[in-house]
C-alpha cells in the first residue's frame, strides 16, 4: 500500500530540494585540488618567484607569465559550452582527430602589471622554437614600445612543456633569441605540480575559455575572432596573432652549447633560477 493510500502526504521536489539546501547540500562539480605529488623546495621556490616579481615590477620591468594552452582541432567538431541562439549549432557525432580541418596551438604571453594577454596562434606543433618566436613577435611589436626603458625581462614559466626546466634545447632558443634583442632575460620556474599558480593561468587563459566556449571552431578567423573578444570587468584585453611557421618536432640541443652554456645559473635553486644574457659574436 502507498503511502498516499494510507492518509499520508507526498512531498514534492520543491520541498525536497529546501530541505537538503537548509542541510548546506547542493550539486557541486568534483574539485581539481588535490596536488599530483609533493615536490621538494617548492615553497621556497614560491617567496623567490615573489620576491622577483616585486623586484622587476619596483623598477617598472615586464614580468611576463607564458605557456602554451591546450591544442584544439579547426573544423565541425562538437566543443563543450552553452550559446544563446534559436537553433543549436551542428557538429559531427564523433570527435575523431582525422576528421579535422587542422590544428590550433595557443602560445600566451600575460603582461602582469598591464593586464594584458597576447595569443600567437600556431598551426603545427608545441615547440622550444614557436615558444621563443611566440615572445620575439611579442617584444618586437609590442614589448619594447610599452617598455622602451627596460633593462631586463622577467618570464615566469611552467616547469614542463614547450619551455621546460630540464630542457637544453629550450635554454639554447632562448639564448639566440636573447642576442637577437639584446636585453637580458631572467626566468623563473614554477615547481613541478603548481602550473596552476603560474599568472596566466587564473587571469588570461580561463578567461580565453569562456570566450570561446560552445562555438564551433569551423576555421581559423572565428577563433581569431572569439579569443579578441576576451574581457573581464578588471580591464584584461588580449592581442591574438598567427604563427603559420611549421616546426620541427625531436630538434636536439647542439653539442656545443651543452658544453659551454653560457646561461648564468642563480646559486639558489639554479634547476629553475637563471638567466639568460647577449652574447656577442
Amino acid at each position: 500500500m502507498s503511502l498516499k493510500q494510507e492518509g499520508r502526504p507526498s512531498i514534492g521536489t520543491r520541498v525536497v530540494r529546501r530541505i537538503l539546501s537548509d542541510l548546506g547540500f547542493v550539486r557541486r562539480q568534483i574539485a581539481k585540488v588535490l596536488p599530483g605529488g609533493a615536490t621538494a623546495d617548492r615553497d621556497p621556490q614560491f617567496g623567490y618567484i615573489a620576491q622577483l616579481k616585486a623586484q622587476f615590477l619596483a623598477a617598472g620591468n615586464p614580468v611576463l607569465s607564458i605557456d602554451t594552452k591546450k591544442k584544439e582541432l579547426l573544423g565541425t567538431l562538437y566543443r563543450n559550452g552553452k550559446v544563446y541562439c534559436q537553433q543549436a549549432q551542428k557538429a559531427f557525432d564523433h570527435d575523431f582527430p582525422s576528421w579535422a580541418e587542422g590544428v590550433i596551438v595557443p602560445h600566451g604571453i600575460y603582461d602582469v602589471a598591464r593586464n594584458h594577454g597576447w595569443l600567437h596562434v600556431g598551426l603545427s606543433r608545441d615547440t622550444t622554437a614557436f615558444a621563443c618566436d611566440s615572445l620575439r613577435l611579442y617584444w618586437e611589436s609590442d614589448g619594447q614600445h610599452d617598455y622602451p626603458q627596460a633593462s631586463e625581462l622577467l618570464l615566469l614559466c611552467d616547469g614542463g612543456g614547450s619551455n621546460s626546466c630540464r630542457k637544453h634545447v629550450f635554454k639554447q632558443d632562448l639564448q639566440a633569441l636573447v642576442n637577437a634583442l639584446g636585453i637580458p632575460v631572467r626566468v623563473a620556474h614554477y615547481p613541478a605540480y603548481c602550473s596552476k599558480f603560474n599568472p596566466i593561468e587564473r587571469r588570461l587563459f580561463c578567461h580565453v575559455t569562456r570566450a570561446c566556449q560552445g562555438v564551433l571552431f569551423d576555421s581559423l578567423q572565428t577563433v581569431i575572432d572569439l579569443m579578441r573578444k576576451t574581457s573581464t570587468q578588471t580591464g584584461l584585453s588580449v592581442t591574438v596573432r598567427v604563427l603559420d611557421k611549421i616546426y620541427e618536432a625531436g630538434r636536439k640541443v647542439a653539442a656545443a652549447f651543452k658544453q659551454n652554456m653560457p646561461i648564468v645559473f642563480d646559486t639558489f635553486l639554479p634547476k629553475w633560477n637563471y638567466r639568460v644574457v647577449p652574447q656577442s659574436g
